[in-house]
């Protein structure tokens, strides 16, 4: 079991204090923060994908991720000093910030357009992007308020034969994503608003949570 540490802790306790009834999403929420801690202590990559709005919050995770967010991202000393003498190293030096590394499916047009013309099989583009990108040390976090996105799920197919780890963030019910994720956070809510208003809470908060465990300076 992971071990928060205290700002980790803090961090929790907030989204605790600010919506309740998001605490039976902590389990499942600590082993998601822990096999992204695994991710990219091992060189790995995360990556996301969803459909509408869960599309839309595949992209804003991977913002969050890349740069910083709440705390200040220094760079590693040994990248400055590579940078010594290559042109605008001075401003790169000086604005850069440490990211996480974090792809979000589906954002290539011309690759999922080519899968969909020559591909005859529908909702295949995800899996076939995961497919030539991802490696055994990385994760993906598929996104659907119902939990039954065909092309999410053939995304997770794909990852686990990757031999990455797959999450899934769903509604209360699950759906066949939860069934066959490594981890489900299963949020609650009545309808679609509802549960994405609770997405945006969780995974705003797993962000703040990576970012606090590798760069816990606040900005």
């Amino acid at each position: 079991m992971y071990s928060w540490n205290n700002v980790e802790s803090e961090i929790i306790r907030t989204m605790i204090t600010r919506r309740p009834e998001l605490e039976c999403c902590v389990p499942a929420m600590e082993a998601f923060h822990a096999a992204l801690v695994n991710v990219y202590d091992n060189n790995g990559c995360f990556f996301t994908c969803g459909n509408g709005g869960s599309n839309a919050d595949a992209l804003h995770i991977v913002g969050e991720l890349c740069k910083s967010f709440e705390r200040k991202r220094t760079l590693a000393g040994d990248f400055i000093e590579r940078l010594t003498g290559l042109p605008y190293s001075e401003e790169l030096a000086e604005h850069l910030e440490a990211g996480l590394p974090a792809v979000a499916l589906g954002l290539n047009s011309p690759l999922k357009t080519a899968i969909e013309n020559d591909i005859p099989v529908p909702n295949i583009a995800f899996a076939q992007e995961l497919n030539a990108l991802m490696k055994s040390h990385d994760m993906l976090l598929a996104i659907s308020t119902s939990g039954n996105a065909a092309n999410c799920i053939m995304a997770m197919s794909v990852a686990k034969a990757k031999q990455g780890v797959t999450a899934a963030l769903t509604g209360p019910k699950g759906g066949m994503m939860a069934q066959h994720a490594d981890i489900a956070i299963r949020v609650p809510g009545e309808d679609t608003k509802h549960i994405q208003e609770a997405h945006v809470v969780i995974w705003h908060t797993l962000c703040c949570l990576i970012e606090a465990h590798y760069f816990p300076q606040k900005r």
